[in-house]
């Protein structure tokens, strides 16, 4: 259950209006709001009993409260007024005691209704605007209380649309910086915190400099017309506004702090003009008669209307209007607001979102909101009321029809980036995700970056994956696709495959830092935290993460045999087999032998060894993914950029390795590699540049642009890839992992596939290697390279004997040394081995071995 609690204490406010637009964002959840009554002490409803106000809400949404807190002694609305006025304003700190007594009497009462209630999600909106700062604090101690007894992670989204610098800072009526007498946001591990915009961040970063956990999240909007209907089109009509005027629409609560006057003093310069203002006239009823007598003396009270409250959420109730009701009639909405009272302005967001043009005042955080966007701004540094000039800006947007097509055109585009509705969905879903089913056993996450064309058939494999003779339960796996910043049709496929199979579980996240590395690691995290959460499961049922890739196809019991493997040999990782359509290589035997040799080669050392993750399959225990750390990022420079290094998989398996767990083969689990990496990297393949050169890892994209040319490879082009290829392959599967791993050269089958000589042999090489290096950290990529490359070189022949007694006679023999050892005299081959494999200064061996193992 989902409980918010808004400081706002109103019942309809920007901020309650973004509450709801979160807790619709988390489905399956009971919704309970407390609208801060009982908090908030100046807006004249201090335990006042709700009304009418549950009619401006969802009809999923409970109006509740705290029970029990006017029984509370001392806590009333003047105490709350007093400890504004003395402490937070003079820094008085005389009444402490007593606040320090009623918080922890209002922790007791909030907790005792969450517990209640059953409440497992918390959301506070301007928790941190000192209005009641005894309310804050007991808010505090209730979360760390609740969360701890119920062994809850972070639970509380926290959320400041306001704060002491954003609103009325001219006045000081929060104090002067740092803020001595307001409850600072502290660091709980029950709390993520949100800033509207950067600079919000950056100002709470200054005022709490060690606060964690806190992003930016801008306020959301669906970026969709607003249209004229059969269910609104008598809005006008209704209320008494000629079809054919152009309207101005105010959206605001009725208080001197809005500025209401300034659109009655516009209004009075556009004599066509009508003006609709939609917001509570009893909120501030003195407020409200003074606008009337104003419209009065302008000669426009027959041309405003006071509307009172639209809903803030789409109706389809008959004779029951929205805010989107509303920009679907009017011409342009009106923002001209006071300068230092608004920390977001959801009003100009509103219009944007529904195709409307928009005039505003240039208030404090308009530029940090909304730079970039199109609309007549007037400077209220520099004059305080509309004049003529800004009249004649606002009358030629009213009554332009193409440029009000245009402005339109450019603000919808440009809020689809800055504020569309899956921005927040994003940041929204990875941190509070949403519930997992308690069957559920793995998470296949599936990094995705454009690929619209490979997309259905890919998801066609997951979903129709088979256990036995009969179809795997899909409530035991899940598919969790991250979309890597896609271009094309990828995420609306994937959402339409979801809706058209709603038996299996499809989450699209977005991650947007380019590169799969990061995308991987985005959707284990996602997953690794939502199955944290799976209720009634045994604490010690195993739980996978699932590497898939989206350009390849799965078997269809790949799934049902990485889970058995994994169950039987209790091993951190999973490796699955791969192989190639050899239809799709009819016509070319040479190129076809080189793949075939290398995929033999890797049956015999996995089975062996084990093996190391790729991308395109593998499974991790959850709990051996988080005690490595999760997927590492390493970055590397290309053409003068950092970019991520594309060998996260092996990274993440020599970690899992070095740190003592298994990692086991499981041959029947098995994926077809899409051959475009062979037919677009081919050139590269042949050169030894299919990952780049000079010691810098790439991979260009191999997205084919034309259909690839069925031709095979000349004896010397096939014996070229297949030395780069062998190359590759020996020092990271014969090499790396007993160097990870000494222990295993005491192993019966591992010393059956050396020989007992030279495993003994191995093992001593090894253990002054590593003692050579016991300064250099060598599990990251590039710094294993140089000791399994200098034991490549030194145990070459041998090893090779070793691949052709175990794989077959064609495996052949080593290729050529580089030119340069060849002149080195025998007693130092080893020295200037170590020298030449330093191949993070100089590339050489980078070069050498050629990173062509795309086979």
């Amino acid at each position: 259950m989902l409980w918010g609690v808004s400081f706002d204490a109103t019942p309809l406010s920007g901020v309650v209006v973004e509450f709801l637009k979160t807790a619709g964002r988390l489905p399956g959840r009971r919704v309970h709001l407390d609208l801060g009554y009982d908090i908030k002490a100046d807006k004249g409803a201090f335990f006042r009993p709700y009304r009418d106000e549950a009619g401006l809400l969802p009809d999923w949404v409970t109006l509740d409260r705290v029970e029990g807190v006017e029984e509370i002694r001392g806590y009333d609305r003047p105490f709350v007024e007093r400890v504004l006025r003395e402490v937070v304003q003079r820094g008085d700190e005389t009444l402490r005691p007593e606040i320090d007594r009623i918080a922890g009497e209002l922790a007791a009462r909030i907790v005792a209704t969450w517990e209640r209630r059953g409440v497992t999600m918390v959301a506070v909106e301007n928790g941190t605007l000192p209005e009641n700062l005894t309310y804050t604090e007991a808010l505090y101690r209730a979360i760390d209380r609740y969360g701890a007894r119920h062994r809850l992670g972070r639970f509380v989204f926290w959320r400041d649309h306001d704060l002491m610098w954003q609103s009325e800072p001219g006045i000081a009526k929060y104090g002067r910086f740092p803020y001595p007498g307001v409850p600072a946001p502290r660091n709980s591990p029950h709390i993520h915190y949100f800033a509207l915009h950067e600079q919000a961040k950056a100002r709470t970063l200054e005022w709490v400099p060690g606060l964690r956990n806190i992003d930016v999240l801008p306020n959301a909007f669906a970026i969709a017309p607003a249209r004229i209907d059969e269910r609104n089109a008598g809005f006008r009509r209704e209320h008494g506004i000629p079809g054919d005027v152009p309207l101005l629409a105010r959206i605001t609560r009725i208080i001197p702090q809005k500025r209401l006057d300034r659109d009655l003093h516009l209004l009075a310069l556009l004599p066509d003009a009508w003006l609709f203002v939609a917001g509570d006239v009893e909120e501030a009823p003195a407020e409200h008669a003074r606008l009337v007598a104003l419209a009065e003396k302008l000669g426009v009270r027959d041309r405003v209307v006071f509307g009172g409250w639209l809903t803030p959420y789409d109706t389809a109730v008959p004779g029951r209007y929205s805010v989107r009701d509303l920009l679907a009639h009017a011409t342009v909405v009106s923002f001209l607001t006071s300068y230092d009272y608004e920390s977001y302005g959801n009003p100009v967001s509103e219009a944007i979102a529904s195709g409307t043009p928009y005039i505003t005042s240039g208030y404090e955080l308009y530029d940090v909101v909304y730079g970039g966007f199109r609309a007549p701004v007037l400077d209220i540094r520099a004059r305080d009321l509309p004049d003529a000039a800004f009249a004649r800006e606002v009358a030629g947007l009213i009554t332009d029809e193409g440029k009000r097509a245009e402005v339109v055109r450019a603000n919808s585009e440009l809020g689809r980036a800055r504020f569309g509705t899956p921005v927040v969905d994003d940041l929204v879903d990875r941190l509070y995700p949403p519930p997992m089913g308690a069957g559920t056993r793995l998470s296949v996450v599936l990094p995705v970056y454009n690929e619209a064309a490979n997309l259905p058939e890919v998801l066609r494999t997951l979903h129709d994956q088979r256990d036995g003779d009969g179809p795997l339960d899909h409530g035991s796996y899940e598919v969790v696709l991250v979309d890597n910043n896609s271009t094309d049709d990828t995420v609306a496929i994937a959402r339409g495959f979801a809706a058209a199979h709603p038996d299996l579980a499809l989450h699209v996240i977005h991650e947007p830092e380019q590169g799969v590395s990061c995308a991987r690691r985005a959707g284990m995290d996602f997953a690794a935290a939502r199955s944290r959460n799976r209720p009634d499961t045994d604490p010690g049922e195993r739980f996978y993460l699932v590497s898939a890739d989206a350009d390849c196809r799965v078997d269809a019991h790949w799934l049902s045999e990485l889970f058995t493997a994994m169950e039987t040999s209790k091993a951190a990782i999973g490796v699955c087999d791969y192989y190639y359509d050899p239809a799709h290589f009819t016509g070319r035997p040479r190129l076809w032998d080189a793949i075939q040799r290398t995929l033999r080669c890797r049956a015999v050392t996995f089975s062996l060894f084990g093996g190391f993750p790729d991308g395109k399959g593998f499974a991790v225990e959850r709990d051996a993914y988080e005690r490595a750390g999760g997927i590492e990022i390493f970055y590397q420079l290309q053409d003068g950029k950092f970019v991520n290094h594309l060998s996260d998989d092996w990274d993440f398996g020599i970690k899992v390795a070095s740190g003592g767990d298994a990692i086991t083969y499981a041959p029947r689990s098995r994926v077809e590699i899409n051959p475009r990496r062979v037919d677009h990297a081919i050139d590269e393949v042949i050169a030894g540049r299919a990952y780049g050169s000079d010691g810098i890892i790439v991979m260009r994209d191999i997205r084919p642009a034309a259909p690839a040319v069925a031709a095979d490879l000349t004896e010397a082009e096939a014996k070229q890839a297949w030395e780069f290829s062998i190359k590759d392959f020996t020092p990271k599967n014969t090499i790396l992992p007993v160097l990870l791993t000494p222990a295993l050269l005491e192993d019966d089958a591992v010393i059956a596939f050396f020989g007992a000589d030279l495993a003994g042999r191995l093992a001593r090489r090894i253990a002054e290697i590593r003692d050579e290096m016991r300064v250099v950290d060598f599990t990251p990529i590039h710094a294993y390279k140089t000791p399994s490359y200098r034991l490549y070189f030194e145990f070459a022949d041998e090893l090779f004997a070793c691949l052709r007694r175990h794989v077959g006679e064609d495996i052949g023999v080593p290729p050529p040394l580089p030119p340069c050892l060849a002149e080195v005299p025998p007693g130092r081959f080893a020295e200037f081995v170590r020298y030449y494999c330093e191949d993070r200064e100089s590339g050489e061996a980078h070069n050498y071995f050629g990173n062509g193992g795309v086979f």
